[in-house]
């Protein structure tokens, strides 16, 4: 006969104990691996959206900011560590200065703009699970701009001392290729010097090239020479006789030095830049036409861009005088435009009439080079024919194979360019140039303006031969 033993009571109630003790350390467990799970996927985006969310201290914490790099992967911001202290480092000094930016005093540029990548690391869940439990750093995403550390360095240096803007554009895709301004300064002291820079009286945090509104000399007469033909199907047709200088209203009107061109089209007016021809071609224009026009070409309007930037002003009415009508078609008088704005216009006219949208970033990538996003050129409008662009290119074609613009040719590649020198209080005027190479198959739209230099022709289209040689002879 078997004999069954019978359990204790005492055990059972002390395995059941267990038991319940255990699924208690697993559902919390359960949680911290939900709550981790969630920090990671959702809240740490929320906390960034939003750059002056104070709880985006804490985040920093987490994650070491992602590097910035040009588009050859040429690095223009990164984060190092010294001593377990933290430093965010701009090699390239002050040449990237306004276009990268500063992450301290708050966040300007692409600093400012990208914040959100930067401070988020798209590596695997599971190693960030364990540098979230262990209280390691995970190292934030890279972003890689469509700027040319190169070209942005040539174009930094050939401005010099002087004040004045830079700006360059890939003309089919909107590609920002450098953006220059001056007076600047160096990102990496920002915190230490931040009274001086702050408060200096040249203004080196403003960019120039996007926030600086300026009279746009002889590179209006672009706009005008568009709206002129625009309106006039026999625009071949006009002529102009110019003795040196012309009477329009109460105001007498000079070409530059004087110099008579004599008898002059459209073209030849163009190419020599003649201002008695153009204020003559201003006064020919219906007004609300020629509005129309600048309109289309995004005056009195912000441009299509991610960062600060100040909208170019055309103020002609109906009830402009003549003087008004002959100042405006010369790009004096009241009329005002950003650097950037005007090499948009000049990359439409190489685009064949297609303004594409502008932008500076090409893609976000993790720290194991995977794509995380990559941005596409996007066309923004069409601001002209291709008639027109065709005819402006030509213009601008004879400036630098005839005119005004020789100083801008470079041996081997064909430019298109005009040239402008823009009064204004200082002493000297504003020497400008927009333009483009190769103009038959545009690689890059370039607008210089070099602040109270002098002629365009002595001191903006040199700096444009140079950035063209450079950058398309470095390609081939």
């Amino acid at each position: 006969m078997k004999l069954k033993i019978k359990k204790p009571e005492k055990n059972k109630k002390s395995n059941k104990s267990l038991d319940r003790i255990l699924y208690i350390f697993i559902g919390l467990f359960a949680i911290l691996i939900i709550n981790i799970f969630r920090f990671i996927t959702v809240d740490s985006n929320n906390i960034v959206i939003n750059s002056y969310n104070p709880r985006i201290e804490q985040l920093e914490q987490n994650i070491i900011r992602g590097k910035i790099l040009d588009r050859n992967k040429n690095v223009l911001a990164e984060t190092i560590i010294d001593k377990d202290k933290e430093y965010r480092i701009y090699p390239y000094e002050n040449v990237f200065a306004h276009i990268v930016g500063y992450c301290q005093r708050g966040k300007t540029g692409i600093e400012a703009l990208m914040n959100y990548d930067l401070l988020k690391s798209n590596v695997g869940f599971i190693e960030k699970t364990l540098n979230a439990i262990s209280r390691n750093k995970t190292i934030g995403n890279n972003v890689i701009t469509t700027l040319d550390a190169d070209l942005q360095k040539k174009a930094h240096e050939l401005l010099g001392n002087r004040e004045g803007a830079i700006v360059a554009i890939e003309p089919s895709t909107g590609k920002i290729l450098c953006m220059v301004s001056k007076p600047d300064f160096n990102p990496n002291y920002i915190e230490a010097n931040w009274d001086k820079i702050n408060n200096d009286d040249n203004s080196s945090l403003y960019n120039n090239a996007t926030q600086g509104l300026y009279p746009p000399g002889s590179t209006f007469k672009i706009v005008t020479s568009l709206a002129f033909m625009i309106q006039n199907l026999d625009w071949e047709d006009y002529f102009y006789f110019c003795k040196g200088e012309d009477i329009f209203g109460h105001k007498t009107m000079h070409c530059y030095d004087k110099t008579s061109h004599g008898r002059e089209n459209l073209a030849r007016a163009f190419t020599m830049s003649c201002n008695t021809a153009f204020s003559d071609i201003g006064t020919k224009l219906d007004i609300g036409d020629y509005r129309t026009v600048a309109d289309r070409l995004l005056f009195n309007q912000l441009l299509p861009y991610p960062l600060e930037s100040k909208a170019s002003k055309f103020v002609l009415n109906e009830n402009s005088t003549t003087e008004d009508i002959a100042d405006t078609a010369i790009g004096q008088g009241k009329t005002e435009i950003t650097p950037l704005h005007n090499a948009l216009i000049v990359s439409s006219i190489a685009n064949g009439g297609m303004m594409m949208k502008p932008y500076m970033i090409d893609r976000v990538e993790n720290i194991n080079g995977k794509i995380i996003k990559k941005n596409l050129p996007q066309l923004y409008k069409e601001v002209m024919s291709v008639e027109y662009s065709n005819k402006l290119i030509d213009f601008m074609k004879l400036v630098v194979s005839e005119g005004t613009g020789k100083t801008s040719s470079v041996e081997g590649i064909s430019v298109a360019g005009k040239t402008g020198s823009a009064e204004n209080s200082g002493e000297n005027p504003h020497a400008w140039y927009v333009g483009f190479a190769p103009a038959d198959n545009p690689q890059i739209a370039v607008s210089i303006i070099v602040e109270n230099s002098g002629t365009s022709t002595k001191y903006a289209a040199p700096i444009a031969k140079e950035l063209f040689d450079l950058y398309i002879n470095n390609k081939k």
